[in-house]
């Protein structure tokens, strides 16, 4: 069962804003990921958990994907801030920078793919486990 995460209803404009407003690297990893491309899991963008907005998340998974640029490196602080308190729900973060994205997307899907399989394995040993 699918554990239930906080939103913030106040964020349902900015995320909207978002997808329309997206980055070059959030459209490319979105044309990878979008409509259950990746082993069928369901990602969405700019979903707003708490009071953040992830750029993208599965809730089957509780992944969030964030996407960082040059631009992020003096918010590094605040952005850890962020991630514990989102963490705090049970959710996982994997990042990206924008020059990954773009020099490096099969490496960027393959990384995601193992991450998606060591979770699938992992989820597994633990459901046979529990059967005992």
């Amino acid at each position: 069962m699918l554990k239930k995460t906080y939103y913030n209803p106040k964020l349902k404009a900015l995320s909207r804003r978002l997808r329309r407003e997206g980055t070059l690297s959030e459209v490319l990893i979105w044309m990878q990921i979008k409509g259950r491309q990746v082993k069928v899991y369901k990602f969405t963008r700019q979903k707003p958990i708490g009071n953040y907005i992830v750029d993208f998340y599965c809730s089957r998974l509780r992944l969030a994907i964030e996407i960082d640029s040059i631009s992020h490196e003096n918010k590094f602080k605040g952005d850890k801030i962020r991630q514990r308190e989102i963490e705090k729900q049970g959710i996982k973060f994997l990042g990206f920078y924008v020059s990954d994205i773009k020099n490096n997307m099969e490496g960027v899907m393959a990384f995601i793919r193992d991450w998606i399989e060591r979770e699938e394995s992992r989820d597994n040993v633990l459901i046979t486990f529990n059967r005992f």
